[in-house]
Formats: structure tokens, sequence, C-alpha cells
């Protein structure tokens, strides 16, 4: 191909931390006027490949070239001198500013700033591709996605003709991702270059031209979209022919675990997030709870595990068939164990509220225990052991048990977490997104996981979005609709249909739930 044709050319780069190589001789080309998807599993170095494209690393060795130059970019603003921008699956933005101020921060342009001149620039820059933002909005107040709007917008700002979005559709709807691949498209045809870091194969057939992939660092190849398949994308990632098939157990001896009755909760400005929630979770089985984004699903485990107010209704611990069930409304979760209640919680936020990123895999394990521990001095050999056994037996790429988790792979920092709670022995596992931006492979690890304890009888709550795995995974399914249960059903006789409706059906008081057959 002539190298004019090529807006980004990599050619050979090499990039390592300590002893792991995250990236071996890379090479990856990205056409003008293009959306390229970079495809590979977990810690296959897509994201360190793309950082240093954005300034944020500088290769060992290789050359980058831009619309035909060298160039070198050891910053951002380099890389935006290049016409590079990046938007990071964290977002990087002042919540206590307006999206205007967000998007201006930081230029150093001459004269006094005029803020309402700016707000008319960001205005255009939406009307032209289609973008849905007040740029007077503060961003506290934003949802996921206008907050993702906002750094895209801030990129283009910046004159960004080349994007780079890293798990741009990780944590937004349906219907979010429908508008986001719209104005992708929109921009492709404005003569942006489009890279797209993601592993939902649905939606790299959906949006991108061609597909670049990686494996353990080392570039596999690059084919057309039109020519591919999901099976064929999957086989280049892994290495090999995988099957794309759930297993799913039959429950045996299920028996109630944890029973919640009329559960309530109202957020601190006393709207109702959760409206008379009644189900049981049972021992062995997997229980599906769904719902479009924000139905409740993320309030209803926090209440469950004693981080959100509830404000009435019971939460009962069933710890066997003879013994008393213990209330669990009004407990924190040190209260919940020092009741000696075995319940793990894999929150949707993994660095935010699961671990603490600054913290090695040792110091992470310590969070479970370091609490028993009497005396001046907390014992590092356990959780050190603990950390050992779960970097072998679930595959985490890390130089180290002391290397900073922030600065691991999502699939990485996700199997330190799972790990983490399923080795405290719970007889109650929730699990919040736990496959949210997860490659293939490290998702069926997850999910062989959640089957091993629902073997060993521990009563599994399974928090997803992907309706095709809740019904492959789970044996029954909680619909949320609007804070309501509006259906429970068993996963192995209903249908996407059903569920679909059952998510946008709320129910009257007069009308009963409707429950599995």
């Amino acid at each position: 191909m002539p190298a004019e044709t090529l807006a980004v050319e990599m050619r050979d780069i090499t990039k390592t931390f300590g002893s792991v190589t995250a990236n071996n001789k890379v090479n990856l080309k990205l056409r003008r006027g293009e959306i390229l998807s970079l495809l590979g599993e977990n810690g296959s170095g897509k994201t360190t490949l793309m950082n240093m494209l954005s300034g944020i690393y500088f290769p060992d060795e290789g050359h980058i070239f831009i619309n035909g130059g060298e160039a070198y970019i050891t910053s951002p603003r380099d890389a935006y001198s290049y016409g590079i921008g990046m938007i990071h699956q964290h977002f990087k933005l002042v919540d206590v500013f307006t999206a205007a101020e967000n998007i201006v921060l930081g230029l150093n342009e001459p004269g006094r700033f005029d803020l309402g001149a700016a707000s008319q620039k960001i205005s255009q820059i939406a009307d032209r591709y289609g973008f849905l933002i007040d740029p007077d909005r503060k961003i506290y107040e934003m949802s996921v996605s206008q907050k993702q709007t906002v750094e895209i917008i801030k990129a283009l700002y910046r004159g960004a003709q080349i994007l780079i979005l890293d798990e741009p559709t990780a944590v937004l709807t349906p219907q979010e991702t429908d508008r986001l691949f719209e104005v992708m498209r929109s921009m492709k045809k404005d003569g942006k270059s489009i890279i797209i870091i993601t592993h939902k194969l649905n939606e790299v057939m959906a949006i991108s031209d061609r597909v670049a992939v990686l494996r353990k660092g080392e570039y596999i190849g690059c084919v057309n979209t039109n020519e591919t398949s999901p099976q064929e994308l999957t086989n280049m990632m892994v290495g090999h022919a995988t099957t794309l098939d759930i297993s799913r157990p039959n429950p045996v001896n299920p028996k109630p675990r944890l029973t919640v009755n009329g559960l309530t909760c109202l957020d601190k400005e006393g709207v109702k997030r959760l409206d008379d929630i009644t189900f049981t979770a049972n021992s062995g089985e997997i229980l599906g709870i769904c719902g479009i984004a924000g139905s409740g699903q993320k309030e209803l485990l926090e209440a469950i595990a004693g981080l959100y107010p509830v404000a009435s209704g019971s939460i009962s611990f069933n710890p066997s068939s003879s013994d008393k069930p213990t209330e669990l409304v009004g407990l924190d979760p040190t209260a919940i164990r020092e009741c000696g209640v075995a319940i793990s919680f894999v929150p949707e936020d993994r660095l935010g509220m699961g671990l603490v990123g600054s913290m090695g895999m040792t110091g992470n394990m310590m969070l479970r225990s370091w609490r028993k521990k009497k005396g001046l001095f907390t014992d590092r050999r356990e959780p050190k052991v603990l950390a050992d056994k779960i970097k072998e037996e679930l595959g985490v790429i890390t130089p180290g048990t002391e290397f900073p988790v922030r600065r691991l792979s999502g699939g990485n920092v996700q199997k330190v977490l799972v790990g983490r709670e399923i080795a405290s022995s719970p007889k109650v596992l929730m699990t919040a997104y736990a496959v949210r931006g997860l490659d293939i492979n490290t998702s069926y690890t997850i999910y062989n996981l959640l089957n091993e304890q629902k073997s060993k009888g521990v009563a599994v709550i399974y928090v997803g979005e992907d309706l095709d795995v809740l019904l492959a995974l789970c044996d029954r399914l909680v619909v949320l609709c609007g804070g309501q249960v509006s259906g429970i059903v068993d996963a192995r006789t209903t249908t996407k249909e059903e569920i679909g409706l059952l998510m946008t059906r709320y129910r009257t008081e007069a009308e009963p739930v409707e429950k599995e057959a």
C-alpha cells in the first residue's frame, strides 16, 4: 500500500515493563478515513500499543509514521500536534467543571479566553457529527455516555484527525452503543481515521472496515471485516479453535440461601431506586439479575452487601435449613462478617470499590484479612501465598505480586478481584458485570469459576448485560424494570423476546410478579 494513503504506520514497535514484554515488534497500519478494530485477549498489548501512539508511553524500539512522515511522540501534547487523540476507558474529567470547561482545560491560547466562543465552537462540532451535548452542564450531572461524548469532543476540539477509542462501549446500553456507532460513521465520512479497541465481536463486525489482531504482545494479522467471521477472529486471538459454548450444570439439591422480601431503597434525594423487591437465591444455582441500565441492579447488590441504605424490607441469610436466618438489614459489611455471614461481592467498579489500584496483589489480598491480625504489625505471608496462588491458577499476567494492580489490563484486574473474593469461601457470591470489557478467553475463565462455586453449593448472583450469556449461564433470571421486579423466569425455557418485554414493562401495584412455572 502506498505510504501516502496511510494515516498511521507503526513499524517493529517493542515495549517492555521489567521482565514482561507488552509489545514485540508489532506492525500496524491505519488508512485514512477508515475504522480499524484492534482485537486481542486481555494483556495482549492493545492498550499499551495505543498508549505509545497517544504519547503516554515511548517505544523501546521501532518507528511511528503519521501521514507518511516519521513522528516522535513523547507526550499527549505531542500526539495532539500530530492530530492524534485517545479516549480512555476511565475518563479524565473534572466532575465539578462543565463540559465546555473540561474540553478547553489545559489549552494555551493567546489573548483573553472566551468561554462563550468555546461553547459555540463545541456546539458546531456536536452538530457536525451528531453529538448530543449541553456545553454548560456539569460533569457530575452526566450519564456515562454523555461523559464519553465530552472526551470525544475534547479530542476533536484540539484538531484530532486520528481517534483511538479504548473499550468505548463497555459501559453503554445497546441504544447508546448504536448512537456512538452513528457518530463514528459520521466522523469516518468526514475523513477521520478511527481505531477502536473492543472485545465484543458483534460490534467488531458491525462497525469496522478491517480488524487487526494481537496475541501475547505480537501482531498476528489484519483481515477485512467483510471477509471474516466471529469464529475466525476468536481463533486468531486465542491461537487455536475455541468453542463458544457456556456449560450449565443442573443445580444439585438447591436450598434457599438468601431471601430478599419487600426491599425498598431511596437515594439521597429521596427517589426510590428499589421498590418492593422480592426473590430468593438458592444454594447451588446461578441466579441472574438483568434489566436495562439504571434499573436498580447496582443498588440491589450494594444493599445486600450492606453498602446501600435500606428504607424498608428484609434481607435474610440462611446458613442451613436447621439454623436460624440472620437479618442483614441495618448491618454494614464489617458487621455482616462479624455475624459469620460469608458473602463475597465483586462490584461493578473494580478499582474504585473492589481493589486499591496503587497496591499490588499481595496488598489487595490483605484487605480481606488485616482486621483479623492482633498487634501492631500485619502478616503478609498468607496474603502473599494467596496472591501467588491466584496468579498461577487464573493466569494473571503481571511482573510480580507487588506490581500496582491499576497498571494491569482490565481482564487481569478482574481475575485478581474475583480470585480474592472466591478465596474467602463464600456462601453467597455476588458479581456485577463480571465480564464487562473482558476478552472471550478471560470471560470463559470467569464463567467456569462461577460454575465451580455453584457446584460447591454457593448461591451465585450474577448481574449481567449480555442476554445471550444470561440465558446460557444462569438457572433463573430476575428481571428488573424501573427498580421493580417485573418477572422471575426459568433461564432454560424463556426467550430473549420475553425478557425484553419484561425489561421494559413497569408493574402496577395491582399486578402480581410474573414468576417461573
